[in-house]
This record gives C-alpha cells, sequence and structure tokens, in this order.
C-alpha cells in the first residue's frame, strides 16, 4: 500500500487507533473515577520496557504483562488498608522510578527515554500499525461484548449482582482493556500522555451526552479529532506531536466546557 510511505499518514492512522480504543474505555475511566488508576498502569509500563530490552522479546508483550501486573495488583490491594489514592499514588511513582533505575542498567542497549516518555508517533512502522490496529479491534471488541454488564456494573454494583453480573470480574475485563491500550498507545503518546488520551476525549464527550453509547461515540469522534487536529499543528508550529495532540484534545475540552456553560445558562433564564 503506497499510500502508507507516507509518515504523517501512518502518523494519523496509529493516533486514530488509539483513539477508537482509548475513548470508550476513558468513559468508564470517568464514570468510576478511575483516573490515578489509568495513569499507574501507564507509569509502570517503562518497567515493561526495561523488561522487554532485558529479555530480548517486543516492547508490545513487556508493557502489557507489566501494565496487566500492575493494574491486577492495584485491584487486589484495594480497599484492603490503604486509601485507594494513597496505594495509587505509591504504585504509580515507585513503578515509574523502578522503570528509570532499571533502563539504567542495561548494557548496550541504547533506549531512547523521551520517545517512551512522550511518544514518537511520526516514526511508526507499518509494523506498529498493525499492532496499534489489532491492540484497538480486541478492545473495541471486548466493549461491544461486555458493554451492557460493565454499564450495570458500574452504575450500580448491588444490582449487577442481583442480575446475574459478577462486578469484580467486569473490573477485570477493564483492567485487561487498560493494559491493552497502555501498551497500544506507548508508541503515540508515551506513558506520561496515555492518560490524557483516556480522559479528555471522555470528559469532553460528557457535557453533550445524554446515553452512554451516545457519549462513547462522541468520545472516539473527539479522540480522532484532537489526533488529526494535533498532527496538522505539530506540522505546521514544529512542535513535539505527542503533546501538541493532547494540548488540541485539552483546547477542545475547554471550548466544549464553555459552550455548555452557556446553554446551562441560557436554560436557566428561559
Amino acid at each position: 500500500m503506497i499510500f502508507l510511505d507516507d509518515f504523517i499518514i501512518r502518523a494519523a492512522l496509529a493516533g486514530i487507533g488509539v483513539a477508537f480504543a482509548a475513548a470508550p474505555l476513558g468513559c468508564f475511566v470517568v464514570w468510576r473515577r478511575m483516573a490515578y488508576f489509568g495513569d499507574a498502569t501507564a507509569h509502570a509500563s517503562i518497567l515493561g520496557v526495561a523488561l522487554a530490552l532485558t529479555f530480548d522479546v517486543s516492547i508490545f508483550s513487556g508493557v502489557l504483562v507489566t501494565a496487566l501486573l500492575m493494574a491486577s495488583t492495584i485491584s487486589t490491594l484495594s480497599g484492603r488498608g490503604y486509601a485507594m489514592d494513597t496505594l495509587l499514588g505509591v504504585m504509580a511513582h515507585s513503578a515509574l522510578a523502578l522503570g528509570l533505575v532499571a533502563v539504567s542498567f542495561l548494557q548496550g542497549v541504547r533506549v531512547d527515554l523521551m520517545a517512551y516518555l512522550f511518544g514518537d508517533i511520526l516514526a511508526v512502522s507499518r509494523g506498529d500499525l498493525a499492532v496499534i490496529w489489532s491492540g484497538a479491534a480486541m478492545v473495541l471488541g471486548l466493549m461491544w461484548w461486555r458493554w451492557s454488564s460493565l454499564l450495570i456494573a458500574t452504575l450500580n454494583p448491588e444490582l449487577a449482582q442481583a442480575s446475574g453480573v459478577n462486578p469484580r470480574r467486569e473490573q477485570l475485563v477493564l483492567t485487561l482493556a487498560l493494559a491493552l491500550v497502555v501498551a497500544v498507545a506507548i508508541k503515540v503518546v508515551g506513558v506520561l500522555l496515555i492518560a490524557a488520551m483516556l480522559l479528555i476525549p471522555a470528559a469532553t464527550a460528557r457535557a453533550f451526552s445524554s446515553t452512554p453509547e451516545r457519549m462513547a461515540v462522541l468520545a472516539i469522534c473527539i479522540g480522532c479529532a484532537s489526533v488529526v487536529g494535533g498532527i496538522y499543528v505539530s506540522f505546521g508550529a514544529d512542535t513535539p506531536t505527542g503533546p501538541t495532540i493532547v494540548s488540541t484534545g485539552t483546547a477542545l475540552f475547554a471550548a466544549a466546557s464553555i459552550v455548555a456553560l452557556i446553554g446551562r445558562s441560557l436554560r436557566r433564564q428561559g
């Protein structure tokens, strides 16, 4: 496919793939107030990069396994003597520090830490595209399959239990999906900005959504607009692409918040 020879097209396709995976999952992160959970899982992925390079396996596998372990550990330890925000703060910063220390021990391997911390979307290859879109398809499939159960477990765990839905099992499904998103997004926006791709499109869509499904679809559209707009601005202004994508999403969030505020004010007056 000749059009994939253009690095801008590959970057846009990679970012859109991440937006498709992250946006619907981000809605659950917003509804369940799991923002720091996403951060902790993402920070652990630097340790996954170090382990992958040490054992000479793919970065995707190392990040996926580490993110899964981190998310499972947090889920297991929560509610057992520590407040959730304390536990997440300790785990997130410890995992990031351990990962950076582990990277410093690697001998004979050059590691571009900036690329993993902030992403390097313009260096995405055709192989990376296949990994990103395969991961996105798996996350979307998982969300489609478990949507009703996830929704009821999020809204009312007691009602979910009475309906035969196990809230803990649905939490594990979210954990798996989150680990997948972190693994596919690390190349695009990096460890420090993955949570932004989860949260900002979903938070922007919330003000204009009357149903959960509408919010998920709108979040995907906003995520894609952030990616395309961010790449365009980055190319024109010669700025770092990953952070510019997140900044574009933030601008959309600010604009949406102002519009929603004006709308509420007009309704009160009317």
